[in-house]
């Protein structure tokens, strides 16, 4: 399992005051660009039954050296653009609210006070588009990543989206929940489970476990997408040519389409991440099917078209 030990870290974990005064210090400092405490608005466009809005719970810095352990830096910076801040890249965190007929669905809760200084944003993003969090009818997640689920649950200890049910993939809440889990994993990630086993224990009364190939409400479909974690799932939602959700599957655009083989260093299987990885793009290749990403440039709506044995990011918005 390849998951950032620095996600788990407590001292990550900073109350609003710390992290405006830390921020601040940062931007004044120069580490921090002047826009890092700016707000992405809301995107919202229409899918055929859905009311779609792109949300954003802010920004997260990851290593080049993550972002795919065998590139050389140089390929990277050249693939990921303005995203690159030194030996860094800057990725999104942007979590998705969908409403059609009486249902407010939120997929994925973003990464809630683990994530300071840049992210966590996610409250204020849902206010910008008119939805309380009282108003959340289901949470559905695409994996248990910190940054995917540690929006669940408050800093008291409940519910951030008191009147949701909440929808897990049940091999990656089977994963998780595993009790011997954690001796299994190495120290400087113990935390980290620790904190994502703490979030899902606090859901387990309104969890209901799903599998790959099935209908959650009318037109959102579950695709089998596992190999970023033991569970992961991406989803299709209906009308026009569909639109997938690609969740992790694919975590950046620019590198993963044109290079779909490489590894990226958090997936914990790579083999089976990369033929998931390049099994979405040819379902949107080929059915001319628009994709968002979780961690693509703001607001991760875009297309993928086939080129020399790879695929090339077409952004849509």
């Amino acid at each position: 399992m390849h998951t950032p030990a620095f996600l788990g870290s407590s001292n990550l974990i900073l109350d609003r005051r710390k992290f405006m005064g830390v921020a601040a210090g940062l931007i004044a400092a120069g580490v921090l660009p002047k826009h890092a405490l700016a707000l992405a608005a809301p995107y919202t466009f229409k899918q055929g039954s859905f009311d779609v809005t792109v949300v954003s719970d802010g920004t997260i810095m990851l290593p080049l050296s993550v972002v795919s352990p065998e590139a050389k830096p140089e390929e990277l910076a050249a693939l990921l653009g303005a995203q690159v801040q030194g030996d860094k890249a800057q990725f999104e965190v942007s979590p998705l609210l969908l409403k059609s007929g009486s249902d407010v669905i939120l997929i994925d809760t973003g990464g809630g006070g683990a994530m300071a200084p840049t992210a966590g944003k996610l409250a204020d993003s849902l206010k910008a588009a008119g939805t309380e969090p009282g108003a959340i009818t289901k949470v559905i997640y695409t994996h248990a990543h910190p940054d995917h689920l540690w929006g669940t649950i408050g800093g008291d200890g409940k519910s951030t989206f008191a009147n949701a049910s909440f929808h897990v993939a049940e091999a990656e809440w089977n994963f998780w929940v595993a009790e011997d889990l954690v001796s299994k994993t190495p120290k400087d990630m113990q935390g980290m489970v620790k904190g994502i086993q703490g979030q899902l224990a606090a859901i387990k009364e309104k969890v209901t476990m799903f599998k790959p190939g099935s209908e959650l409400v009318s037109g959102l479909n579950v695709i089998d997408t596992a190999g970023h974690t033991p569970g992961h799932v991406s989803f299709e939602l209906a009308g026009g040519d569909g639109l997938i959700i690609t969740g992790d599957a694919i975590t950046n655009a620019t590198v993963f389409f044109a290079h779909p083989d490489w590894k990226f260093g958090f997936d914990a299987d790579h083999a089976g991440a990369a033929a998931n990885r390049k099994k979405l793009l040819d379902m949107a290749a080929s059915g001319k099917k628009k994709m968002l990403g979780y961690h693509w440039p703001y607001p991760g709506l875009g297309m993928a078209e086939a080129k020399d044995g790879a695929y090339v990011y077409v952004p849509a918005a």
